[in-house]
């Protein structure tokens, strides 16, 4: 028995557009209905269900956020997305904010609808199965974790841009992974990037990619990060350290659509949903004039907070089971630890618990953690300044990271893989001061926890 042809639900009030719309739609192999206004299309959503709907967002007797509020109301498992001048992006933001699925800027161009609509056709396929994964790789059932998980669900039905906030160590980018595996988009690639880990001079090529001869050491064209998500997710890590030149360049980006590579002359149509996280305030840094208003607004249209390890103390034993059957399935824990555990602060959150637990299992004996086998950390200032809890004093490595040979000359290599080598070098010789502690490497290096572990992903160091 075959699947039931889907149906479309197409509002717009000039016939010309209505008949492109539906003929793109209906080579597609898919039926479409058609309303000029509000009023005919709030008929036609009572005569039947839809599987998807697009709107005009400027309509005779209304608006396409009319359109939006009653499906929301009736059926929001339909999918909307919204037609919008060019240029309008607060419009389309607004639309996003409601829970529209994404928005398309006339004129139109057929290949991103058509795009668009199988992204969109997808969630009724996707959404079930899903669902099920988040839930099983997000560990918690506390309130606060249970509330998580549903909006995880939410918001991956759309393609709106996410803003992850929450302090260091919470689990910012599992959050995002779990958005993007619960979406549509879940097929296609998911690329992080730590935007603090990449030097400023760099990061325009690692985004956009460049073209041959560009730059010094721009011997072949490259692909940037974009391009390699395309159709799929991109991961902005830690956005608040962009610097301002760079935020100009990504609101373009967010707003058309499109690339340019450095050096390039064209710009590349881009199909990415965007997710950014930080656990700096970024409307303090707006304030500051340190991030811009309008990138702000465009990154955060819809906001989730990760609560903090302390918010959700009672889920402590049950991460602590999951970790244990990560780092090492033999180990058994007391009730006794896991008391103890539950009356610490945990600045630094899930990640802390982890280091705590990989400490101590270094140090036991046995296969069972005691209360008196916990080996906690000395926090010197305050999480959120500092990307990971510093070691326990008596055993923190003493060990100086030096040159075991002068800094080499480039020789013609391209300078950034002439950089890439000296980074390789320098993590490595770090690691080894520390016994691969990656903690105490990190400390070593002058960088965060987190920016360390994305350059060992990077250099396949791990």
């Amino acid at each position: 028995m075959t699947d039931p042809q889907p149906i479309v639900l197409i509002i717009d009030d000039e016939p010309d557009i209505l008949q492109l719309l539906s003929i793109t739609l209906n080579r597609m192999k898919l039926k479409t209905v058609t309303a000029r206004d509000v009023k005919e299309a709030n008929k036609r959503l009572v005569e039947q269900k839809y599987d998807f709907c697009l709107t005009d967002m400027r309509l005779p007797d209304g608006s396409g956020l009319d359109i939006i509020r009653t499906i929301q109301k009736g059926t929001p498992d339909t999918p909307v997305a919204v037609l919008t001048a060019h240029g309008n992006m607060d419009t389309a933001v607004k639309a996003l904010k409601l829970g529209a699925f994404d928005y398309v800027s006339k004129p139109i161009e057929l290949p991103k609808l058509r795009e668009l609509v199988k992204s969109a056709l997808k969630l009724k396929q996707n959404f079930l199965p899903q669902q099920n994964q988040s839930k099983n790789n997000l560990i918690g059932s506390t309130p606060e974790m249970q509330q998580l998980q549903e909006t995880i669900i939410k918001v991956s039905r759309s393609q709106a841009p996410v803003a992850i906030f929450g302090e260091s160590g919470t689990g910012k980018e599992l959050v995002a992974r779990l958005i993007h595996q619960s979406g549509p988009r879940c097929d296609q690639q998911f690329v992080p990037v730590n935007c603090g880990a990449i030097p400023a001079e760099l990061m325009e090529s690692e985004l956009f990619g460049h073209i041959k001869g560009s730059f010094t050491g721009a011997i072949n064209d490259k692909e940037g990060l974009f391009q390699q998500a395309e159709g799929g997710t991109l991961f902005l890590d830690e956005v608040g350290e962009l610097p301002l030149s760079l935020q100009v360049k990504l609101l373009r980006v967010i707003q058309e659509k499109s690339v340019r590579p450095v050096g390039g002359a064209k710009e590349i149509s881009c199909n990415v949903r965007i997710l950014s996280a930080t656990h700096k305030n970024l409307s303090r840094l707006v304030q500051e004039g340190k991030f811009r208003q309008d990138l702000y607004y465009r990154l955060n249209v819809i906001e989730l907070m990760v609560p903090s390890l302390r918010q959700r103390i009672d889920d402590i034993p049950e991460l602590v089971t999951g970790l244990l059957k990560k780092i090492n399935p033999e180990i058994q824990i007391s009730q006794g630890a896991i008391d103890l555990l539950k009356e610490q602060d945990f600045p630094g959150n899930v990640r802390e618990l982890e280091n705590i637990l990989e400490r101590t299992i270094a140090l036991i004996d046995g296969n069972t953690i005691r209360q008196q086998d916990l080996v906690f950390t000395n926090h010197h200032s305050d999480s959120n300044d500092n990307d990971s809890a510093s070691l326990p004093v008596a055993r923190q490595p003493e060990a100086k990271i030096t040159s075991e040979t002068a800094v080499p000359k480039r020789d013609g290599i391209p300078l950034d893989k002439f950089v890439e080598e000296i980074e390789k070098k320098e993590i490595m010789q770090a690691l080894e001061a520390s016994r691969w502690n990656k903690t105490a490497a990190a400390k070593l290096l002058g960088m965060s926890f987190r920016s360390l572990r994305y350059k060992l992903q990077k250099f396949d160091l791990e």
